[in-house]
This record gives structure tokens, sequence and C-alpha cells, in this order.
């Protein structure tokens, strides 16, 4: 274990129960994400499928769409 991690873990000690939860909810989710590769669903594969024909069609944001979007988004 790394000295940086033993050290937050030794400061976690010291944090709201809640804080320490939600603390321990993301580091089960990085563990299942390095534990077994993820497995597609049905509907993962409809929406990537989906996307897919999108942009052979052509149907995607332009680069103005975009940077209205974010900077829409940024000022907020």
């Amino acid at each position: 274990m790394s000295e940086k991690l033993k050290e937050l873990l030794h400061r976690m000690e010291a944090w709201p129960k809640e804080a320490q939860e939600e603390a321990v909810a993301s580091l089960h989710a990085i563990e299942e994400e390095i534990a077994e590769p993820y497995e597609l669903t049905n509907e993962d594969r409809v929406a990537i499928d989906h996307g897919l024909e999108d942009v052979r069609q052509g149907n995607v944001a332009s680069e103005e769409d975009v940077e209205k979007l974010f900077s829409h988004y940024r000022r907020a």
C-alpha cells in the first residue's frame, strides 16, 4: 500500500460517518472495475450500435454546437 493511501486512510478516521460511507462505496466501485472486466448488457450493445449508426449517418453535433453548449455551462 502506498504511503499516500495510508495517510489518507488515517485522516479518514476523523471524517463524518457519511463521508466515510461514500469513500467506501467509491473504493468498492474501483475494486469492481479492476477485479473483472465489465460485461456489456444487451441494452449496452443496442446503445453502442445506435450511436455508431448515428456517426455513420453524420448525426453528430458540430464543433460550434458543442462549444455553445460548453460556453453555456461554463457560465453557470
